[in-house]
């Protein structure tokens, strides 16, 4: 669905004027749509009916309580990286029971948080955590479920940052020592090994290194069936892409479909297990835009400045990917002369842009959205330059609701000291 749509030459978010929203929440100002986070999410769900399955929705995508009770109505299970984000998987409804947690650097603290929750997985990433686990757990008189993470060197052909399936990369335990580790694991005896995972990176748009990486995953995990192991799950991690600017990733239907058909064809003993999934970007990406107002226009002989009120740190992005966003004019009036402008901030750095050489008719106090910024965006947020984060807004219909306000300069300053006088 298209969640974000001219009317009158206006842009709507459902039933709701963006203008509206920014007239009462101010701008910077995320807003997200609640039918479109149901919607993308059944689109993962809906093709999965009929076989045992779990989809774990990113939260470091998106943590905003508002987006992650949504998807736990909805049924979502949830995939963490830190003990915080289990506590908002938990404070906004999720089931412990559906929460998998992955991340290489799982403290003893967060590994009996989770523990005390009853997570349904610990996805582990290197022999080191698993002996640290087992400690842990056999401390509390417990026994941990884990799967392990394994790097399958797959080039998942996405930006070096988020990439995460090659050898050289942080994550999972090299496929060459998976045997190994899982013999490892299976002698821990406050362990015990359910299951067989990979995650090979983020923005993912061709189906062909996720398959490549599936059929690796399925060689170790009948390898492991075969030896006796009483796997439950194969974890097929997430990263699946979406459109940005010129990108044709698939529709998650076909990705779940294309996943399926290779099970069939290749999944030999694997073919009953219950499959998870962990997407992120996929479900919220699209269901979300920022506001930001027009401060001046700036014309140069080199280049044109557009200084907008949102900055690099409301959406890192741009700064740290050299991220693509579409920017577009809230209210498209009459006809006004197109300049090529570099969208900027008002912070102190040279990298604080949204867009570069982006066609727009715009005057100073136009307001501006900036497209496809549900995930990764007001997560991703800080208080550089001691900037108050934007506000949140969720519409629903014809309604909307601030599901984040913007915070305070003297919320900011609230947690600091200064030294005694007398020092």
């Amino acid at each position: 669905m298209t969640p974000f749509s001219y009317r009158d030459r206006r842009l709507y978010a459902e039933e709701v004027n963006l203008a509206d929203i920014a007239e009462e929440i101010g701008t910077p100002c995320y807003v997200y749509s609640r039918a479109s986070l149901e919607a993308q999410f059944r689109a993962f769900e809906d093709p999965l009916q009929g076989h045992d399955h779990l989809v774990c929705f990113a939260v470091k995508a998106n943590s905003n309580l508002a987006v992650l009770n949504l998807l736990a109505r909805q049924g979502s299970g949830f995939d963490i990286v830190s003990g915080g984000e289990l506590a908002r998987a938990l404070t906004a409804g999720g089931d412990p029971g559906k929460i998998v947690f992955s991340g290489v650097g799982k403290t003893d603290d967060e590994m009996r948080q989770a523990l005390s929750a009853g997570i349904y997985c610990f996805n582990a990433e290197s022999e080191a955590e698993l002996e640290a686990l087992n400690r842990v757990a056999g401390d509390m008189g417990k026994q941990a479920p884990v799967a392990l993470r394994v790097n399958p060197d797959v080039d998942p052909v996405t930006h070096p940052y988020i990439a995460t399936g090659l050898k050289e990369n942080k994550f999972g335990i090299d496929i060459a020592r998976a045997a190994a580790a899982y013999v490892q694991a299976q002698a821990l005896p406050n362990l015990r090994v359910i299951g067989v995972g990979c995650h090979i990176g983020s923005q993912l748009t061709d189906m062909a290194p996720i398959l490549e990486a599936l059929d690796h995953l399925l060689g170790l995990a009948n390898a492991l069936l075969d030896k006796g192991f009483d796997l439950e799950h194969l974890d097929l991690g997430g990263g699946l892409g979406i459109r940005y600017n010129e990108e044709q990733p698939p529709p998650p239907g076909d990705y779940i479909r294309a996943i399926m058909e290779r099970l069939q064809t290749k999944g030999g003993r694997c073919q009953k297990l219950r499959l998870v999934f962990e997407p992120g970007r996929a479900i919220v990406g699209n269901s979300g835009l920022l506001l930001t107002r027009v401060q001046y226009l700036k014309h140069g002989v080199e280049k044109n400045f557009a200084v907008v009120d949102a900055a690099m740190n409301d959406l890192l992005r741009p700064a740290l990917y050299d991220a693509w966003h579409d920017i577009t004019p809230v209210a498209v009036d009459a006809p006004r002369t197109l300049r090529k402008y570099d969208v900027v901030g008002p912070v102190c750095e040279s990298g604080d842009f949204l867009g570069h050489d982006r066609e727009l008719g715009i005057e100073a106090g136009d307001l501006l959205a900036v497209i496809t910024t549900g995930a990764y965006g007001a997560v991703m947020s800080s208080n550089y330059n001691t900037r108050p984060r934007a506000a949140e807004v969720m519409v629903d219909g014809k309604r909307f609701h601030v599901v984040r306000r913007r915070e305070t300069v003297e919320e900011l300053m609230a947690a600091e000291t200064m030294l005694p006088k007398d020092k």
